[in-house]
């Protein structure tokens, strides 16, 4: 089968197209025909090497923790899965291939696209963690930086489904777009503090640091100290006493198969731009400029 592989850490131009064996499922694995995958920006951070400490990668290596596609061979144990199933899900073996193997699927929608159902396992799980961890709540102003990307678009509106007021942070090209989704938009950047404080003069409750890149210190400020600050993307995180919060733990297949339902009938929108899978490398450039809107996508079909 054909896949995307890097045989040594670097920049994109380690990644090529590889022929390698078609996997076979183990217990409780289904192998997946593979149709979109999944790209996110920790992608492109394993494949430079800069988390080899945090997450040790064996040589050659295929990228991608997700994938949507059917379901075309089952493992030992497996029952609530059928050959010709239809689903979505976080693969064992990296998902930019033709074929993967998942342990954690939910069956796809018919009425949500291949492209649209990948954008929801990591970009869902991480949204509502962070969520969860700050206790989110009715009537409670909540800042997130840097939010136009895979996870902020969903973290938006799970939080606005809560009942909380969003203000989010991006470029000026994503202002429009940030407001689409149900939040008050601003820029990032100098300034930023006393944009939010006219935004928000009671204060905020909760900060969500998507961006990573220097928004803590405006973060402390605003709360007036480090509780309730959670950042998935800067890891000065500890020396400022902040909280760090990584995704190992995916969430259960009924939860993710609620979301799916969820942005099959409108309730929760995505927004992708889909590359080929000989286009991978592209993609991962423009996903390592950090400068992304939506959920970026390779497409296998």
């Amino acid at each position: 089968m054909k896949a995307i592989q890097f045989d040594r850490f670097g920049g994109t131009e380690v990644l090529h197209v590889a022929d390698i064996d078609v996997p076979r499922p183990g217990p409780g694995q289904v192998r997946v025909r593979v149709k979109a995958a999944g790209l996110n920006a920790l992608d492109g951070k394993i494949r430079s090497g800069a988390l080899e400490a945090l997450f040790p990668t064996p040589l050659p290596s295929v990228p991608g923790h997700e994938l949507a596609g059917v379901v075309d061979a089952l493992g030992e144990g497996v029952r609530d899965v059928q050959v010709g199933d239809d689903v979505v899900g976080w693969s064992d073996t990296g998902s930019y291939a033709e074929y993967a193997l998942a342990t954690t699927v939910a069956p796809k929608p018919a009425g949500l696209d291949w492209q649209h159902a990948v954008a929801l396992p990591v970009a869902g799980e991480t949204a509502e963690r962070v969520l969860n961890l700050l206790g989110v709540a009715t009537g409670e102003t909540v800042l997130m930086h840097g939010a136009a990307g895979g996870v902020g678009t969903l973290a938006v509106q799970l939080a606005t489904a809560r009942g909380a007021r969003v203000i989010a942070t991006a470029g000026l090209a994503n202002q429009e777009y940030l407001a689409s989704l149900g939040a008050t938009a601003t820029l990032y950047g100098e300034g930023l503090v006393e944009r939010v404080r006219a935004l928000a003069p009671g204060g905020v409750d909760a900060v969500f640091d998507l961006a990573g890149k220097g928004a803590l210190e405006d973060s402390i400020t605003l709360r007036g100290g480090t509780e309730r600050i959670v950042t998935i993307a800067d890891f000065r995180a500890r020396e400022l006493g902040v909280t760090f919060s990584s995704g190992s733990k995916r969430v259960s297949a009924d939860r993710l198969a609620a979301l799916a339902e969820d942005a099959a009938t409108g309730k929760v929108v995505t927004t992708v731009t889909a590359y080929p899978l000989d286009q991978a490398a592209t993609a991962q450039q423009v996903s390592d400029t950090g400068h992304v809107r939506g959920k970026l996508v390779i497409t296998l079909d």
